[in-house]
């Protein structure tokens, strides 16, 4: 998985940070605009197993379906791919003493969580999400 420091194309959605603190709850605000960590267990939908796709709060991209949802004991929502590849972009992120990879919406760039190397197939790949960074849209 390769890493970036600017997002791959031209963010579609583009607002000034009263904008989102105005649109965004705090917490929402927080984590997606300020590259916050929501508690384990804490968030909407870590546990649920409805079937829908899950958009970004901020700009309701598509990102990740319930199909591709699993149980991976941590307390966020996790995935094992996003919808579409170009769905999300991947960055270097160095803070807290460690290096792992960031995965921020490609439409708005807002943080959604990290992605770690110890998922299940068909991916192997643990996209774990921030459940406030995200809205589920039941099927």
């Amino acid at each position: 998985m390769s890493t970036t420091k600017t997002p791959a194309r031209p963010l579609k959605v583009v607002k000034s940070d009263a904008e989102w603190r105005e649109q965004l709850t705090p917490i929402q605000y927080q984590i997606t605009r300020q590259h916050g960590t929501e508690r384990a267990f804490s968030s909407p939908n870590f546990d649920s197993k409805l079937k829908g796709t899950y958009k970004c709060v901020c700009c309701c991209r598509p990102l990740y379906r319930s199909e591709a949802k699993y149980d991976s004991g941590t307390g966020w929502p996790s995935f094992f791919e996003p919808i579409e590849p170009d769905a999300v972009n991947a960055f270097e992120d160095r803070s807290y003493g460690m290096v792992r990879t960031e995965i921020r919406c490609a439409d708005c760039d807002a943080h959604l969580g990290h992605v770690f190397p110890d998922g299940p197939p068909p991916t192997g790949l643990r996209y774990c999400m921030n459940g406030h960074a995200l809205i589920f849209d039941e099927d």
